[in-house]
């Protein structure tokens, strides 16, 4: 199971499986490289790299909370980086993933190829994190992958027409079955280090024009709560060459196997190469 360890101790786990162009994938806020696993059959051809995020799935968690912020854990891709040998990396980023990708363009831009955004922009809808902040850091309270399933397909509607096999695999993802009941797979302090990062105003949008001359995707789910199309209008705006795909029948977020992701995603590959 390959880990490294970062500069202030922890032992962080991450995968890294082909070959060719390197694409380091990151999650979103509570998941893990397992975020990615509709869209890795789709990228055989290249180099995929995931990590778990300090305090998330098969990572050490951090004792002091403090340091689950954007600016830690891009310190963290960039010591997993120098840890693989890496001066470069395309990089997609789901949600809070791409988040930590529009910092990393603004203090380590040459350390990137390129930057694909999914369902994530420099301003996210307040409805949507109020929705984020009424589960974060709290056990489901389905004790079945079976009750978990159908508890998702019910809180989150905008996802139309999803079979219930997919809802299966995402609880079996980011959920662990223990006597119990269902328990997360990230730290519960993680809800403490967002309400604070809450409490400060960041302009992202320097963050986001730090991604000039990079290609760029940015994919919006059509019915996402979180990033919305007027945020992505104004993106476009900004970047007139930027790739955009909005999936239908897709909230927050797309799974990226879903046909217009994958069509962008390959042509956003196609600028780097």
């Amino acid at each position: 199971m390959p880990r490294f360890t970062t500069s202030d101790g922890l032992s962080l786990h991450y995968t890294d499986e082909g070959s060719g162009l390197p694409i380091l994938c990151l999650a979103g806020l509570t998941r893990t490289g397992a975020d990615f696993d509709y869209l890795a059959p789709h990228l055989a051809d290249h180099r995929l790299i995931r990590m778990d995020y300090r305090g998330r799935g098969r990572s050490d968690f951090d004792a002091n909370w403090r340091n689950y912020t954007l600016s830690v854990e891009c310190r963290d891709v960039l010591e997993l980086l120098a840890h693989l040998d890496l001066e470069q990396v395309a990089l997609i980023g789901t949600s809070r993933g791409g988040l930590n990708a529009m910092a990393l363009a603004m203090i380590a831009h040459d350390h990137l190829l390129g930057v694909a955004l999914n369902d994530v922009g420099p301003e996210l809808d307040p409805k949507g994190v109020e929705f984020i902040m009424g589960y974060l850091g709290r056990n489901p309270a389905a004790k079945t992958y079976e009750e978990a399933a159908a508890a998702m397909a019910r809180a989150f509607p905008e996802f139309h027409g999803m079979p219930e096999s997919r809802w299966l695999e995402e609880v079996k993802r980011h959920y662990r079955a223990t006597d119990e009941g269902l328990k997360i797979t990230y730290d519960p302090h993680l809800r403490d280090a967002v309400a604070a990062a809450g409490q400060q105003t960041v302009d992202l949008w320097p963050f986001f024009d730090a991604l000039q001359g990079l290609p760029l995707v940015t994919i919006r789910g059509a019915n996402s709560t979180l990033f919305s199309r007027e945020t992505l209008m104004q993106m476009q705006a900004r970047r007139p060459d930027m790739i955009v795909a909005e999936v239908p029948d897709r909230g927050h977020v797309p799974f990226l196997d879903e046909p217009q992701a994958l069509a962008t995603l390959h042509e956003w590959i196609g600028q780097i190469k």
